[in-house]
């Protein structure tokens, strides 16, 4: 397996080009199931998460091909010849889990394993399951596998979820827009993600209302057409570049980012003493004052502080002064990176969904292992900033959210290498 070797101590200085969101693209590539007709993405990120997707949706049918080097994504479903989405696929990458819907509102049935992803937690798919049975859907879960029919087809409804799950929202709506009738889903999530997903929907056809609410109303009609979408800049790569300046010092500017996207996670940087100036190209950030403030980070939904972004904060905090705390309200075990930056000299301190950090003056290398993919990153940011040389290892976790990071960093002066596994 790959590591990535990262010996700190250089201040960035440079620019850094934010890709399309991979969260975005994930949920966009399934919606090319909702039509006969080609649905052409660009900006798409260049990741492997991509290419499980594009793997899942090949075998249910679909043509998907790469061109411009992956940034483009060519689609079409005109002849899909399969409902089943098989496990050896889906348990790579949590996302899987979004053909369900499109192919009940196609097709009129599903069989879709359980998903995988990142061992952060439980993600179950009972959100998922109430919306789509409140359509009209009839789902038994099997063998590991969902099996999901509509054969009267799907029936617009009221929806209240009982939490603003991302890809529940994203299952739903893509299925009501074929569905009978209008659909109003409340208590809906308000990620930027969705409202991406919405105007690629829209731009084919869909009558969608309320993206970026905690409402939305989507009146199905009979067929959507082929559409040309492109894919919104990735928030969370973003977030995580923004922050290697703030460790390591110097000065970045984030091409295609916007301060609206994190907006609870730039007025956090804020605190912290972080500089972020909005620019004609993206955003800046700056450290100009030494290391950064303690600050307590509670992660919650949009658009508050994003879970994706928790473990690169903790990288930073490990160094502020003072003592931060971070509360995890999202998901169950997401602080495993902890005990690596321990390794490296972090004071950190775990209990259940809080972690109290008492900054250090400075992390010294260490060989650390990547547990999950917010983790890895964490640990390169954390090298960037620390006495001589860190190696992470397992760093297969890194290229499922983050395309090209050693060439990224590197062009700002990071001294940073991938070497290669057996």
């Amino acid at each position: 397996m790959d590591s990535i070797i990262v010996t700190g101590g250089t201040e960035l200085k440079g620019t850094i080009p934010i890709a399309g969101a991979k969260n975005a693209c994930l949920a966009l590539m399934p919606a090319t199931l909702l039509s006969d007709e080609p649905l052409t993405l660009t900006n798409a990120p260049r990741l492997s998460d991509i290419n499980t997707m594009t793997h899942l949706l090949q075998s249910l049918g679909a043509e998907v091909t790469a061109l411009q080097g992956g940034q483009v994504l060519a689609m079409s479903s005109h002849d899909l010849n399969n409902v089943t989405a098989d496990y050896d696929i889906v348990r790579k990458m949590r996302a899987s889990n979004l053909v369900l819907g499109p192919l009940l509102a196609r097709e009129g049935r599903a069989v879709v394993s359980l998903p995988g992803g990142c061992a952060i937690g439980a993600r179950p798919m009972d959100i998922h399951i109430d919306g789509l049975e409140a359509l009209g859907a009839e789902i038994q879960l099997k063998d590991g596998y969902l099996h999901a029919a509509a054969p009267r087809g799907l029936k617009g409804a009221v929806i209240e979820q009982r939490f603003a799950s991302v890809g529940a929202t994203e299952n739903v709506v893509m299925a009501a827009t074929l569905a009978r009738g209008t659909t109003v889903l409340k208590n809906a999530a308000r990620e930027p993600e969705i409202v991406d997903l919405v105007k690629c929907l829209r731009a084919m056809g869909a009558r969608i209302e309320g993206e970026g609410t905690d409402t939305i109303t989507i009146e199905g009609v009979d067929r959507l057409h082929g559409a040309t979408h492109q894919v919104v800049a990735d928030r969370i790569e973003l977030g995580t570049y923004m922050i290697a300046p703030a460790i390591a010092g110097g000065e970045v500017e984030l091409l295609g980012g916007s301060m609206e996207l994190l907006p609870a996670f730039c007025e956090k940087l804020d605190e912290a003493g972080i500089v972020v100036t909005p620019t004609n190209g993206g955003v800046k950030v700056a450290r100009s004052n030494g290391r950064a403030n303690a600050v307590d980070v509670k992660t919650e939904i949009f658009p508050g502080f994003p879970t994706d972004l928790q473990a690169q904060m903790m990288a930073l905090l490990a160094t502020a002064k003072g003592t931060s705390v971070l509360e995890e309200t999202i998901f169950e075990n997401r602080f495993m990176h902890a005990p690596e930056l321990m390794r490296m000299g972090a004071d950190i301190d775990v209990h259940g969904g809080h972690a109290t950090v008492t900054g250090v003056e400075r992390l010294k290398g260490a060989p650390v292992m990547a547990t999950d993919l917010r983790a890895s990153v964490s640990l390169i940011l954390a090298g960037l900033g620390a006495e001589g040389e860190t190696m992470v290892s397992r760093v297969y976790h890194l290229d499922r959210g983050y395309e090209r990071v050693e060439e990224k960093l590197g062009a700002c002066g990071a001294k940073i290498e991938r070497v290669k596994g057996e």
